[in-house]
């Protein structure tokens, strides 16, 4: 089944930071870029592997909080864990998509294990103790990867990079043609990084605001 959303979602977005926590966490993702071109350069399937492997951690850990915050509360969570358990699950498969494509080595198979243990503990704790930043690092962290999949496109449209026949899973999840291409795949990808960029955005914004659940 694939992630419902609208594919209209502007891909241009910034969220402009409005205080020190919005700078802080915009500064840790630019870290994070700054190892991720220098480690991949242009190998932007074996990039995006890694990129969902760290997708895929925030929306467990931020359901798993909100959960336990609602039970321990006794009241509604306004539809944020579903959303997050979505983008989780949403994330899991564009991993599951790109390991078919790079094909990565025992070495980045590695990597991937060393990077998801890093940051599950450090997002566990910042959600923990600090969800509104939280939630910014995961908007940064999705504006990032709306300009590594654009990147990725122009490669692709260059001929840097080859445009593959598209994975079974991924024809199956987004729904897509028998003859879809690795070009067509990015092109859903970078959608729904666009909607996650919003959405924790807003979610950020929220928290900010005292409009969280």
């Amino acid at each position: 089944m694939s992630f419902q959303h609208d594919d209209t979602t502007d891909l241009d977005v910034h969220h402009t930071p409005r205080d020190i926590h919005d700078r802080v966490a915009l500064r840790i993702v630019k870290f994070m870029r700054i190892f991720a071109d220098a480690f991949f350069s242009k190998r932007y399937g074996h990039r995006a592997v890694v990129l969902e492997t760290v997708a895929a951690v925030p929306g467990m850990v931020g359901g798993l909080l909100r959960h336990l915050k609602s039970i321990r509360h006794i009241r509604d969570d306004q539809g944020w864990i579903r959303e997050l358990l979505d983008e989780a699950e949403n994330e899991r498969m564009h991993l599951m998509t790109f390991i078919h494509i790079a094909q990565p080595s025992r070495a980045e198979r590695m990597l991937i294990m060393v990077a998801q243990m890093i940051f599950y503990n450090v997002f566990f704790f910042t959600y923990l103790f600090a969800p509104r930043t939280a939630h910014r690092i995961v908007g940064y962290l999705e504006e990032e990867a709306v300009v590594s999949y654009t990147q990725y496109l122009a490669e692709i449209d260059a001929g840097g990079q080859e445009n593959v026949a598209a994975p079974q899973i991924a024809i199956d999840y987004w729904n897509l043609g028998a003859d879809a291409r690795l070009r067509d795949v990015v092109i859903r990808v970078r959608s729904d990084e666009a909607y996650h960029r919003d959405t924790n955005h807003r979610f950020a914004n929220d928290i900010m605001e005292g409009r969280d659940p």
